[in-house]
């Protein structure tokens, strides 16, 4: 009887175990692939364990470890900065939406709306980006095209909308300002909603290259991911290539899905560090009006 009783929670706890390995392997797999020699790869295949350790990929793509760092700077630097600026932005915009005494609430709601499901194109902005606005080569065309992002605006104008309205008149009552409502207490209500778009945010600003490939000729302001994208390139382009490999040196010693996955780390690291730091409100933003009483 005790076992009938206990037999659906194992399972449910077997169920959550297989899964959660089914997430950590795939992990434990890249890191095992980046530390693997080329040869060995192409004779075993994938494995959980390298046969021997093997850091040829890493010496490939930290080669030149201070252009390594500088990337790691500039996307380190418009990741944070790119964040902090474009949540404020949408939290602004998105306060102003969930006000139902706003003028223009309906036309600005259609204009994010509208924005969401058309853009102007490739051509048209890359144009208006580099011979207008005059950002090409500058640090700032990595940050303004994702200072809005039309979702994300609004999520967090429902997620806002969750909050009283009865409390915003009481402010005013006080004698509160617009601006002090939203610094004051909208803001810190909102806790969860912006660190969940906080962290998307994080997340677009840190993997974009595609960027930096229209608009960046500058070697001092490449970010990570296009670096790393470049170095990819050349190995493919080598791999591929017979004739431009120097004599005595073959297709397969050079580490293609070694250094590939040895990027990937790289590239992936520091957001594994920094999500347990959001995920608390991560899943608060994501769960808000799941459940209503």
């Amino acid at each position: 009887m005790k076992f009938r009783k206990s037999l659906p929670k194992m399972l449910i706890h077997m169920l959550f175990i297989l899964f959660s390995l089914a997430c950590i392997l795939p992990l434990i797999s890249i890191i095992s692939i980046s530390f693997s020699n080329e040869s060995d790869i192409l004779d075993h295949g994938y494995r959980l364990f390298p046969v021997k350790f093997d850091f040829t990929a890493y010496v490939y793509v930290l080669y030149r470890p201070l252009q390594i760092l500088n990337a790691f700077k500039v996307s380190l630097f418009v990741s944070v900065f790119g964040t902090i600026v474009s949540v404020l932005v949408m939290a602004g915009i998105s306060y102003s939406l969930s006000r139902s005494d706003y003028k223009f609430k309906n036309q600005l709601s259609f204009y994010v709306f509208f924005t969401m499901l058309f853009n102007g194109g490739l051509v048209p902005s890359y144009i208006l980006i580099s011979n207008y606005l005059h950002l090409k080569n500058t640090v700032w065309v990595l940050i303004l095209p994702y200072l809005a992002m039309p979702w994300f605006i609004l999520l967090l104008r429902s997620f806002m909308q969750k909050i009283p309205h009865s409390i915003i008149e009481s402010c005013m009552m006080d004698g509160a300002s617009e601006f002090r409502i939203f610094a004051q207490i909208i803001l810190p209500l909102a806790k969860p909603g912006l660190a969940t778009v906080a962290l998307f945010s994080l997340l677009q600003y840190w993997n974009d290259w595609w960027l930096s490939l229209l608009y960046i000729d500058n070697e001092k302001l490449v970010p990570l991911q296009y670096m790393l994208y470049r170095m990819m390139n050349n190995i493919e382009f080598l791999t591929h290539s017979s004739n431009a490999l120097p004599s005595g040196v073959t297709a397969a010693r050079l580490p293609s899905e070694s250094a590939r996955m040895a990027m990937a780390i790289l590239a992936a690291g520091p957001m594994l560090a920094v999500f347990p730091f959001f995920q608390k409100h991560f899943v608060r933003g994501l769960t808000v009006g799941a459940v209503k009483g």
